[in-house]
C-alpha cells in the first residue's frame, strides 16, 4: 500500500481541515469567528444539536487545536486559536499559489 508522505504544516493543516469538515462544527468556528468567545449555553441555544453533542464537538475542535477553552465559574467559554487560523490560511495560500485560474 502506498502511503502519502506529508511535511509537518501538511499533517497539521489535514487534521484542522478534518476538524471543519463537520457542518455542526463548521457552524460552530463561524459562530465564535463572530462572538469573538462563547459560552457552550449559547452555542446549544443557536445549533439544532443537544447540549452533550455540542460538547462532544466542541471537544474534537478542541483537541485539533481549533478552539481554546477556559472555565468561568460554572460555564465553560471557548474562543478561536489565531495561530490554528493562521495555519488555515497559509494552507489555503500556498494551494491558491499553485492553481490554476
Amino acid at each position: 500500500m502506498k502511503t502519502v508522505t506529508q511535511t509537518t504544516d501538511e499533517a497539521r493543516a489535514v487534521e484542522l481541515f478534518r476538524a471543519l469538515a463537520n457542518p455542526v462544527r463548521f457552524r460552530i468556528v463561524q459562530s465564535l469567528a463572530e462572538r469573538g468567545e462563547c459560552v457552550v449555553g449559547d452555542l446549544v441555544i443557536e445549533l439544532p444539536v443537544a447540549q452533550p453533542t455540542v460538547s462532544e464537538h466542541l471537544r474534537v475542535l478542541r483537541e485539533a487545536g481549533l478552539v481554546r477553552g477556559s472555565v468561568d465559574g460554572p460555564n465553560r467559554c471557548y474562543c478561536l486559536d489565531p495561530d490554528a487560523l493562521a495555519t488555515l490560511r497559509q494552507a489555503i495560500e500556498r494551494i491558491e499559489a499553485r492553481a490554476c485560474f
